[in-house]
């Protein structure tokens, strides 16, 4: 069923998207600017869900890629947004139809929402990840065999550029040369699917949910509950360890935001890895959840979802795990974003706790929840 995206619905959007986008994904206040003047200049944006996108449409992935460290200073623009559809529109030799999302985190929730309006196409309601993850290859499409090329590019300086690769890793790699030549962001389009394609790979139904994320929320704290319950309970998650931000450690290389940041809790020490998103939770050197399931970092008291980027010393945060799409725990999605791929030498563990032997089986069972 169609709905719209107004002004006033991004907010709410941005904020779910942030939570779901496990830190990851760009900053979403900045993003929401983006989306929000986007559709008071050029309108309301059309969504649609994937069953209504029609068998012979030509649906684009629109995204930004790099560090999200870097575009708290360099703010994208629409004009490299549409540069880059405009130009793989041109290499396919058809108009596009319909706008797609990469992953439902932060920027890259909005983006497509601001390429939606200025394009006046509608926005389909789903994404290719269910979360965030730093590498281009690292969308479900991907596992269906999608290809990214032709992939176009576009910087805020005018360059544009389109690629053909010969796989989805080898775009991922090309173009993380190309932007941090570009100054570590850029714009890009590409992964074109046909509505068939796109009601097999896509995860259906994420841009609702964030903003239904996002709007709890705020209603929450509205009737002075709390938030982060409210958060926990939407995402059928759990809550790991709560306590103060105590040292953030963060470097841009090669493209990426890569660190980890120690939180000091009641029941000990919790550690989060990040590589743009979290990828790792531990307490006392416990791994308690790993990639791809989600691991989110909300302020204590308000329940704002807090980015890597924005991660300080002094923080008082709630670390939550979730789900992920059960379409990243069979073996070829672990082989692409389970722990062994950032170089984390253990198992996969999901949010509950549960540990896989890498074949995407359950081997053992945690106790139970850490927390609330």
């Amino acid at each position: 069923m169609s709905w719209t995206i107004d002004a006033a619905d991004v907010p709410d959007l941005a904020r779910g998207a942030a939570v779901l986008g496990t830190g990851g994904g760009g900053d979403p206040y900045i993003g929401a600017l983006l989306a929000r003047q986007a559709v008071t200049e050029h309108g309301p944006v059309t969504v649609v869900s994937t069953d209504e996108v029609p068998d012979d449409a030509l649906g684009i992935v629109v995204a930004m890629m790099g560090a999200p460290t870097v575009m708290v200073e360099k703010l994208p623009g629409l004009a490299e947004v549409a540069a880059a559809v405009a130009a793989v529109g041109r290499n396919l030799g058809r108009p596009v139809s319909h706008v797609l999302c990469a992953e439902v985190g932060g920027v890259n929730s909005t983006i497509p929402i601001a390429a939606a309006a200025a394009l006046g196409l509608p926005l389909v309601d789903g994404d290719g990840m269910g979360r965030a993850f730093p590498e281009l290859q690292m969308v479900i499409p991907t596992l269906y065999g999608i290809t990214a090329a032709p992939m176009a590019f576009a910087d805020e300086k005018g360059n544009t550029g389109v690629v053909q690769t010969i796989d989805n890793t080898w775009a991922e790699r090309i173009l993380r040369v190309a932007l941090v030549e570009m100054g570590c962001e850029i714009m890009i389009a590409g992964f074109a699917m046909t509505g068939v394609q796109v009601r097999e790979a896509l995860v259906p139904g994420t841009l609702s949910r964030a903003t239904a994320i996002g709007r709890g929320i705020r209603e929450a704290r509205a009737a002075k509950l709390d938030p982060v319950a409210a958060t926990v309970a939407a995402l059928g998650g759990r809550e790991l360890f709560a306590g103060k931000v105590s040292d953030v450690e963060r470097g841009t290389t090669t493209g990426f935001a890569r660190g980890r940041a120690t939180v000091v809790t009641d029941g000990g020490t919790g550690v989060l890895s990040f590589q743009n998103e979290h990828l790792l939770a531990t307490l006392d050197d416990q791994v308690l959840v790993t990639a791809p399931d989600l691991v989110i970092v909300l302020e204590q008291d308000s329940g704002e979802p807090i980015t890597t980027e924005s991660l300080r010393y002094g923080q008082r945060v709630r670390v939550l795990s979730a789900p992920a799409d059960e379409r990243w725990h069979s073996p070829e999605g672990l082989a692409m974003v389970g722990p062994a791929y950032f170089g984390y030498d253990v198992p996969p563990r999901r949010f509950d706790g549960t540990v896989e032997d890498g074949s995407g089986e359950a081997v053992a069972h945690a106790a139970g929840p850490v927390g609330a």
